[in-house]
């Protein structure tokens, strides 16, 4: 399958959730993997793990762990209004394909899961009290730096491959579980779970807000103007 340009794949890479059956050959998902460790880290530590689940027993038992987390999940979304952006249909249809991979998510072939190691940090007393109580309390926030942009390559690097992928973190809530299942070191916690295949759904463009209502230019207020 021949791959296709970088903003074409940027501009097409819709969130996918439904998948068939099929499974992935083995050098497209080592392609996809060695495009996620092209991604940067904090301090060039590459401190991920990313762990590739394709035994149907484990599948099953990570998807169960996510159905049950997403039924919570669901509780917070009927709470929410629809976004002034989106029709009424397009809402339907993304809470819809919201639903059906809370219930779905173990017919992927592939679920992949992006990890970090998360070192409790040590913080010399050079550094003033107040500032460690801050670079302490971001912590969290600045870990994920050093893993999300390996989940944009995965995503993008399997939209160029014809491969179909989302990622969703809803299984977080029941994270103690799914270190169990996966038998993860203690050290060591999941950012994302995200189901990987080939699919019948189509990828093209992706409707978003204008430049100017989400882009600023210098201070809050000032558009930017495309």
């Amino acid at each position: 399958m021949s791959e296709i340009g970088l903003f074409e794949t940027i501009h097409s890479a819709r969130a996918i959730r439904h998948f068939r059956p099929d499974p992935v050959p083995h050098e497209l998902l080592t392609k996809v993997l060695k495009a996620a460790i092209q991604a940067p880290s904090a301090g060039n530590r590459q401190d991920w793990l990313f762990v590739v689940v394709t035994d149907h027993a484990q599948r099953r038992r990570i998807a169960d762990i996510y159905r049950r987390a997403s039924a919570w999940v669901r509780e917070v979304y009927l709470g929410n209004r629809r976004p002034t952006h989106m029709t009424d249909e397009q809402y339907r249809k993304f809470w819809a394909g919201g639903v059906y991979l809370h219930e779905h998510m173990g017919d992927a072939p592939v679920l992949l899961l992006p990890c970090l190691r998360v070192a409790p940090r040590v913080l010399p007393e050079s550094i003033p009290a107040q500032v460690r109580v801050e670079m302490e309390s971001t912590a969290r926030w600045v870990a994920g730096a050093s893993i999300y942009p390996a989940v944009q390559n995965i995503i993008l690097a399997c939209r160029a491959l014809g491969l179909g992928t989302v990622l969703t973190t809803n299984h977080v809530i029941l994270e103690a579980e799914v270190k169990r299942t996966l038998e993860l070191p203690q050290d060591v916690r999941t950012f994302g779970l995200m189901p990987i295949g080939f699919t019948d759904d189509k990828f093209g463009a992706v409707k978003r807000r204008p430049l100017g209502e989400v882009v600023l230019h210098d201070r809050f207020g000032n558009p930017w103007r495309s």
